[in-house]
């Protein structure tokens, strides 16, 4: 599962609406195929592992990401039908679909057919991986990232605004692999309008995966290579299910008073700037509050910088 895991992230941010997913099929001990969903949502993983392995699927077991599809769609074959056609004896899987068309269909499907089916192995990481899906079936609206980049003492920037560059090489590489990761990129507009920001992907054999550059400005005059959001109320009319937000530092507040950021990603740099910008008010009602809204999930050194990953501790939602 954890081979068809990291499968599942090559082409997370591509495949939308359909989720990132990924299949391993394996055979007497010996991986006979494999495959993820290809950008653009077809073929699904299942149908691309099972074209590898052909007739050694036979006996096998499927390890898959996500529960295989129930429903026929004029761009191929439910992938719960391919399992049973394949003639696998066993298939392991890390979450349900909650798509409606599916959601415990597929599994029972397989079960009908005699196939021993193994649920919720490692659904955590699976749910993880494919946030971006199941945040925009949970609440209509992408996944959002922010990343913020500081110094020690917590400041964004100098007083004067200067921010280039307060992390060291091995993390802006880093930023920019995340961008690849999401199909859309938003700052504010005065970051927009003094900075004109790239906002491209600067990686050897990823810069096709650069996203939509997006502007928040209530103003509706166009900036040129920019779509526009009016409001974070409008997140939902984005495209694609997964947003990376930049900057600048009224934005990323506005976006953590709205209480819509699901995940942070921090890269802390090993200076201090002192009397430098920080953060402005992102309506923290009391201390008591700020607690346990939090959790970290990851943590690494990046060159000198550490990059530290939280997620948003939502109940309910």
């Amino acid at each position: 599962m954890g081979v068809a895991l990291t499968l599942a992230e090559r082409t997370r941010g591509r495949t939308a609406p359909n989720p990132n997913v990924g299949c391993v099929i394996v055979h007497d001990g010996r991986m006979v195929g494999r495959g993820w969903t290809q950008s653009g949502g077809r073929p699904h993983a299942e149908a691309a592992a099972l074209a590898q392995a052909g007739e050694r699927a036979r006996g096998a077991t499927a390890y898959v990401t996500l529960e295989p599809c129930a429903h026929v769609s004029t761009r191929g074959p439910a992938c719960s039908d391919l399992l049973v056609a394949s003639g696998v004896a066993r298939v392991v899987i890390a979450l349900t679909d909650p798509d409606p068309r599916t959601n415990g269909q597929g599994i029972a499907r397989l079960r009908a057919a005699g196939i021993d089916v193994v649920c919720d192995v490692r659904a955590d990481d699976a749910a993880r991986s494919m946030a971006g899906f199941l945040k925009r079936r949970a609440l209509g609206r992408p996944f959002v990232t922010l990343k913020l980049a500081l110094s020690l003492d917590g400041a964004v920037s100098r007083a004067d605004g200067q921010s280039q560059w307060i992390t060291g090489p091995q993390a802006r590489a880093h930023g920019h692999l995340e961008r690849s990761r999401h199909e859309a990129i938003l700052v504010g507009r005065g970051t927009a309008e003094i900075d004109r920001p790239a906002l491209n992907v600067r990686l050897p054999g990823l810069a096709e995966r650069s996203p939509q550059r997006v502007v928040l400005s209530a103003d509706s005059a166009a900036l040129d290579g920019f779509a526009m959001l009016s409001s974070i109320d409008a997140l939902a009319s984005l495209s694609g299910d997964h947003v990376l937000v930049e900057g600048g530092a009224a934005t990323a507040a506005a976006f953590l008073r709205a209480d819509v950021v699901d995940r942070l990603l921090l890269y802390r740099a090993p200076i201090l700037i002192g009397h430098g910008r920080t953060l402005p008010d992102i309506g923290l009602p009391d201390l008591a509050q700020a607690h346990g809204r939090w959790r970290l999930y990851d943590a690494r050194m990046l060159g000198s910088d550490r990059l530290e990953v939280y997620e948003r501790v939502r109940i309910g939602r």
